[in-house]
């Protein structure tokens, strides 16, 4: 992949200088000219193409903000409510995450998620120990968590 990056960003310089106009859109039109040739030439190049990867942090992004306002909906449902019925608990998230940065980003995505938190990871790092404020279901709120936080990283990373 940085392979990748680094000969987009060659092609996108060479554009410049056959241009011969040294601005901000004459490379970015080098730059994406430079896409489209690596997208002809992927079957020559030894990695995935790098815009995947991209893409796929961009639907994590956009997963989270979306878990983030879902859950901040829920919270405030559970507060204006007039009765308290809420169910906490503590979890434990079995997890297919091998390295540290991944464990470490689906830790974090749960704890900046409202109403979650993510408390330890386990000796064998197989495992992540969550508390939720209101759980009903905990193999629907483990499923939730695996489909979509962590299907999203591996996507990211792998």
């Amino acid at each position: 992949m940085p392979y990748q990056i680094v000969l987009n960003i060659i092609i996108a310089v060479m554009w410049m200088f056959l241009s011969e106009t040294y601005n901000f859109t004459t490379f970015f039109v080098g730059y994406l000219i430079g896409i489209l040739m690596l997208v002809v030439l992927q079957r020559f190049i030894p990695d995935t193409f790098y815009m995947q990867r991209v893409f796929s942090v961009i639907k994590l992004i956009l997963l989270f903000v979306r878990e983030l306002l879902l859950s901040n909906i829920d919270i405030v449902k559970l507060v204006y409510k007039p009765k308290l019925d809420m169910k906490p608990g503590i979890f434990e998230l079995p997890i297919d995450l091998k390295s540290n940065w991944e464990i470490t980003l689906l830790a974090n995505l749960i704890s900046l998620t409202p109403g979650t938190l993510s408390l330890d990871v386990s000796e064998d790092y197989s495992k992540i120990y969550v508390h939720a404020m209101d759980i009903r279901d905990v193999e629907a709120s483990v499923t939730e968590i695996k489909e979509t936080f962590e299907k999203a990283i591996m996507e990211v990373t792998r």
